[in-house]
């Protein structure tokens, strides 16, 4: 175990307003006026904007078993509701609420269709073809991650037709248009369309910072996950190899080496850049998190931490995590990673908005669904290379000889004969630690079903087993204007 360091009213889709940001942190804005947008250039400029800039990671992670109540910290009403699993009562207004959240994946999508709509109404749309691919990748990635977090999860063994998300195609012409909610299922059908159709089309040359924008390499990660939820796991593989042209193992982050000596604010500041190889795509999300994710009441205390990082007794040969473990106050902890940067209202202004820079896809992630893809297709020597590839850079003094995950040692660990079981246990124990405090852990909660408990310091639980309705986000109040029904409760 590391030692612990001391670390001192909205409709469906909103307009096209752009959030103030720092132009080091996301390309030029696109110009306001529609009948400006007339070359490729300034339709890559209006894409900019396609990606929702509001933040899940702060009602994932609390959703999850990766957060405890420590009886007192930072009080966030979107932190508190998720985590006893009640309404969240925050605005679109509030940054990190799903309702903020909902907001800023369809104004994403809205920016999408408008650039689609563009497109088609040139005079020659084949200058346009990179465009085009961004912006259908784009729509299915807002219109994913909204499905994901407002309906019933998808469940490749079931029918999935339970209410899903609006899938919109076109750009609204009106005040209040109306709205049905699709299946789940149909929502699945129309994200797979645009991706697959999309996918082919980008081309990186179009872009001046290309991880800021669904790049090759990251629309093949979103393939890769999307696939992996849907259990094709051969199209999982087909994506996940697609990403780095040569091994992972360069493209892993240095935790154990690079990272290793650097301090908290540098590790910070390092984390979600984009000369990272790691960081496949970024998106500028205005967030607290970098802020408090250390202080939210609800969050990873000590305790938590053992529970979390006790996957590395998975490993051979005594190994520790590399991973800087800090506190800031009694019984915060985090690991350095997303660095705040805070934009004022005006130049004497007490107040603002706070910036993340968020990682959405990583060369971790597309590792491990390689690995779980391979488990399930049979090829556990083709798994475990990878899980040992992960290992090499996230255990301290990492000796290759040494240092191994093999079927003895899972077997061991989890008391399992059956080694791809133990395969898959071990990635949803690493996928865990490598993505604490970003949200990720819900998905796989998801994925398997995975019930949560999480108790309070008066000494009472909450249990919300994978059936219960609560795990899924309700449908904000204001989306209502636009006929869309709310989920049960």
């Amino acid at each position: 175990m590391n030692k612990t360091k001391l670390y001192k009213q909205i409709l469906l889709v909103l307009p096209i307003l752009v959030l103030t940001g720092c132009e080091e942190f996301l390309s030029t804005e696109p110009d306001s006026t529609r009948a400006t947008i007339n070359t490729p250039k300034q339709v890559s400029q209006l894409l900019t904007t396609a990606y929702p800039q509001g933040g899940y990671v702060v009602f994932a992670e609390s959703m999850s078993d990766n957060a405890d109540d420590k009886g007192r910290g930072q009080d966030d009403k979107t932190n508190r509701g998720s985590y006893l699993f009640e309404e969240v009562e925050a605005t679109v207004d509030e940054q990190d609420s799903p309702d903020q959240y909902w907001a800023e994946c369809y104004r994403a999508v809205s920016v999408a269709n408008q650039a689609l709509d563009i497109i088609s109404k040139s005079s020659d749309p084949s200058k346009y073809t990179a465009q085009r691919g961004e912006a259908l990748v784009a729509r299915a990635y807002a219109h994913f991650m909204l499905v994901s977090f407002f309906s019933k999860f998808y469940d490749p063994q079931q029918p999935n037709t339970d209410p899903g998300i609006p899938y919109v195609t076109e750009p609204e012409t009106v005040v209040l248009k109306k709205y049905d909610r699709e299946t789940v299922a149909s929502v699945y059908q129309k994200i797979e369309q645009d991706l697959l159709e999309g996918l082919p089309l980008i081309s990186d040359g179009s872009y001046t910072v290309p991880k800021y924008h669904f790049n090759r390499a990251a629309a093949n990660a979103f393939a890769s996950r999307f696939y992996l939820v849907k259990r094709d796991y051969a199209k999982v593989l087909q994506y996940a190899n697609a990403v780095f042209q040569g091994n992972f193992a360069d493209n892993l982050r240095p935790w154990n080496t690079t990272y290793s000596s650097l301090s908290p604010q540098e590790l910070n500041n390092v984390y979600s850049r984009a000369n990272q190889n790691a960081n496949l795509m970024l998106v500028e999300t205005a967030s607290w998190v970098g802020r408090y994710v250390a202080t939210y009441r609800y969050g990873m205390n000590y305790s938590k931490w053992r529970e979390i990082s006790a996957a590395e007794s998975i490993i051979n040969g005594g190994a520790s995590w590399a991973y800087p473990l800090y506190t800031q106050g009694d019984n915060n902890y985090l690991i350095p990673k997303l660095n705040e940067y805070f934009v004022r209202e005006s130049v004497n202004a007490e107040i603002g908005v706070g910036y993340v820079m968020l990682p959405i896809f990583t060369a971790e992630e597309v590792l491990f669904n390689r690995a779980e893809a391979n488990a399930y297709l049979g090829n556990t020597a083709a798994a475990l290379a990878d899980i040992n590839v992960f290992v090499s850079k996230r255990v301290d003094n990492y000796k290759a000889s040494t240092h191994t995950v093999n079927a003895a040692s899972i077997r061991r660990y989890f008391g399992t004969s059956n080694l791809r079981d133990g395969i898959i246990n071990t990635l949803l124990a690493f996928r865990r630690i490598e993505f604490v405090q970003e949200g990720m852990r819900w998905f796989d909660m998801q994925r398997y079903a995975i019930p949560v408990t999480h108790e309070t310091v008066s000494g009472s639980a909450i249990t919300v087993p994978a059936t219960d309705p609560k795990r899924v986000l309700q449908i904000p109040q204001s989306a209502t204007l636009a006929g869309i029904a709310q989920n049960p409760r």
